[in-house]
C-alpha cells in the first residue's frame, strides 16, 4: 500500500515542502531513498523502538521510503515523525484520511515522545502558503509556530497522541495566539535606560544620531569610562521592530534553535555581544550544515563588539561584505545558502594596550610605537565602515555622586523616531535603503547638498586636521542625520561642525 505524508526542509530562512511516500509490499528489507543524509537514515532504528514501546510494529515486508524532489538533501532527526506515520499508514495499523492535510515534523525519542526541532517558523509559513490545514510538530514548538494565523498548529507530545487523532479516538488541542496582541504586549521589555547613566552627555549624543542614521559607531576610552553600559542601552533608543521585522527576526532566531517552548515573537532589537575569541564561521554563519551566525542573530538589531582589537584580524575582515551588503552569502558545493544580516556595528576600545593613552590622569605605559601598533589591528576598510568614532572619557566623581536623572531613553527614541520617518519618507522610492548609512554616492549628491559656508568648514577641516579622503562621505551622511534630528531640510555648517567631530581616528598623528 502506497501513502504520503508531507513535511519540511529548511534551507536558509525558508522551507521546501517534502513529500515522504511510503510503499509497504511483499518481501523484506527497508529502504529510504531520496538523499537522506546520516541523521535521517538513522532514524529507522529510532522509529522501530519508538513504536514496539507503544504498541505499534515495523512490519516484516519490504517498506520503500522516498523523499522528494531527491536533489534536496535531507538533513537531521525531525523526519522521525513524518516517516513513522507514513509506515503505519501504509501497513494499515492507522487511518490515513487526514495525513494529508498536515505538515508534519518531530524528532522521536525511543519511548515515543516528541523532542524539539529547528526551523519550526518557516515550516509553519511555508504550511500555509500552500494550502495545508496545519502543522503537527512537538509540544515545544507550537507556540513559535502559532504566531502563524490562519493554520491549526497541533502541538503533541508523543507519537501515541498522534496516533489516536488520525483514528478518531481523541482530538488535539489547537494552539492559538492573538499575534499582534503578544508582539504590542512584550514591546521592548527589559532593556537598560539611559537615564542610569552619569554624565557622558557627549556619548549619549553621538549614539542618538547613531541610532537615527543606522550609523555604525566605534567608542574609544580607557577601561571604566562606561562603553560597554552605553552600548548596552542603545538598543531602547532604536525605533520599535515593526511586525515584519518581527517575523523575520523570530524566522532567524527558529532557524538557529534559539527559542523556547514559551518563546513566540521576538519583540525587542537583538543585542548581540560574541567574545573577542569567536571564530570566523560562529561570527558569519556556516559549517557542515550552514547555520547562522552572530551577525544574522543580530539581524534588525544590534552586534556589540567589545574590545575589538582583540579580535582575531581574520574574524573581523569577513564582516566586511556583510556590513556593505546586509546579507550573508554561504556557498558550498552543492547548495549556496543566503541569511539577512542587516545590523548596527557598535564596538568599543582602549586607545592603547595599557588603556591609558591620551588619559587625563594616568599616563600611558606603553613604548613608542605601540600605540598605532594597536589600532592597526583594525585595518582601514573596516574602520572605512564605521561612520561616528567617539572619544569616552572618564566620568568625574561630581557627575557619578549625582542625584539628578539623566535624559530617559523614551524621550530619546522619540526623537530618533521622527528622524526615521524623514529618512523613510526621502527613500521611499527605493526598497533598499532605509537609513542615512545606507546612502549611495548618487544619493550623497542628491540629498547633501552642502552651502558655501558648510563646503569651506569641510574643506578646511579635511586640510587643517589631516582627515583621510574616506572620511568625507561618512561626514556627510551622519551631517544629514543631524540635521534631520533638528528637522533641518538642509544641512548647515553647524551640522558639518559636529560631523567632523566624530572622525578621531581618520586624524593623521592621533596615535602619536
Amino acid at each position: 500500500m502506497l501513502v504520503k505524508t508531507y513535511g519540511s526542509a529548511v534551507n536558509g530562512i525558508h522551507a521546501t515542502t517534502i513529500t515522504i511516500e511510503v510503499d509497504v509490499t511483499a518481501g523484506i528489507k527497508f529502504y529510504l531513498v531520496g538523499l537522506p543524509d546520516n541523521a535521517v537514515k538513522e532514524s529507522e532504528q529510532r522509529i522501530r523502538a519508538a513504536l514496539q514501546n507503544n504498541g505499534y510494529r515495523i512490519p516484516g515486508k519490504k517498506i520503500v521510503i522516498n523523499m522528494a524532489p531527491a536533489d534536496i538533501k535531507k538533513e537531521g532527526s525531525s523526519y522521525d515523525l513524518p516517516l513513522a506515520i507514513g509506515i503505519l499508514a501504509a501497513s494499515g495499523q492507522m487511518k490515513s484520511n487526514k495525513i494529508s492535510d498536515y505538515i508534519i515534523m518531530g524528532e522521536l525519542s525511543l519511548d515515543g515522545s516528541l523532542q524539539h526541532i529547528k526551523g519550526a517558523l518557516p515550516i509553519a509559513i511555508k504550511a500555509r502558503e500552500e494550502g495545508y490545514k496545519g502543522v503537527i510538530l512537538p509540544k515545544e514548538n507550537a507556540r513559535e509556530s502559532a504566531i502563524v494565523n490562519n493554520l491549526d498548529v497541533l502541538g503533541v507530545n508523543n507519537i501515541k497522541e498522534l496516533i489516536n487523532f488520525f483514528n478518531g479516538d481523541s482530538e488535539i488541542e489547537k494552539t492559538e495566539i492573538d499575534t499582534r496582541a503578544e508582539f504590542y504586549s512584550a514591546l521592548n521589555n527589559n532593556i537598560p535606560d539611559f537615564s542610569d547613566v552619569k554624565g557622558q552627555e557627549n556619548i549619549k549624543r553621538a549614539l542618538e544620531i547613531a541610532a537615527a542614521g543606522g550609523h555604525n559607531v566605534i567608542m574609544i576610552g580607557p577601561p571604566g569610562a562606561g562603553k560597554t553600559m552605553l552600548a548596552k542601552r542603545l538598543s531602547g533608543i532604536l525605533p520599535p521592530l515593526s511586525l515584519q521585522e518581527a517575523l523575520e527576526t523570530t524566522k532567524i532566531h527558529s532557524v538557529a534553535g534559539r527559542l523556547s517552548a514559551n518563546d513566540t515573537l521576538i519583540t525587542s532589537r537583538p543585542f548581540r555581544s560574541p567574545h573577542h575569541t569567536i571564530s570566523d564561521v560562529a561570527l558569519v554563519g556556516g559549517g557542515g550544515n550552514p547555520q547562522p551566525g552572530e551577525i544574522s542573530l543580530a539581524h534588525n538589531g544590534v552586534l556589540f563588539l567589545d574590545e575589538l582589537p582583540e579580535f582575531k584580524r581574520t574574524v573581523l575582515e569577513v564582516m566586511r561584505q556583510p556590513l556593505e551588503d546586509r546579507i550573508v552569502t554561504i556557498s558550498r558545493a552543492k547548495s549556496t545558502v543566503h541569511y539577512p544580516a542587516s545590523f548596527m556595528l557598535v564596538s568599543s576600545m582602549n586607545p592603547c594596550p595599557c588603556g591609558y593613552y591620551n588619559h587625563p590622569e594616568k599616563d600611558c605605559m606603553c613604548p613608542p610605537g605601540m600605540v598605532q601598533k594597536y589600532l592597526n589591528k583594525i585595518s582601514g576598510p573596516l574602520l572605512d565602515r564605521i561612520d561616528l568614532h567617539v572619544e569616552v572619557t572618564p566620568v568625574s566623581f561630581t557627575e557619578l555622586s549625582s542625584k539628578e536623572k539623566g535624559e530617559s531613553s523614551s524621550e530619546i527614541r522619540e526623537r530618533v523616531m521622527k528622524s526615521r520617518k524623514i529618512q523613510e519618507k526621502r527613500y521611499s522610492e527605493d526598497e533598499m535603503i532605509h537609513a542615512n548609512a545606507q546612502m549611495s554616492s548618487k544619493q550623497l549628491q542628491k540629498f547633501c547638498k552642502l552651502d558655501k559656508e558648510s563646503s569651506e568648514m569641510l574643506k578646511m577641516a579635511m586640510e587643517k586636521l589631516n582627515l583621510s579622503a574616506r572620511a568625507y562621505d561618512r561626514i556627510l551622511k551622519v551631517s544629514r542625520t543631524i540635521a534631520d534630528l533638528a528637522n533641518n531640510k538642509n544641512i548647515t555648517s553647524e551640522h558639518i561642525a559636529e560631523a567632523i567631530q566624530y572622525r578621531s581616528l581618520d586624524r593623521e598623528g592621533w596615535a602619536g
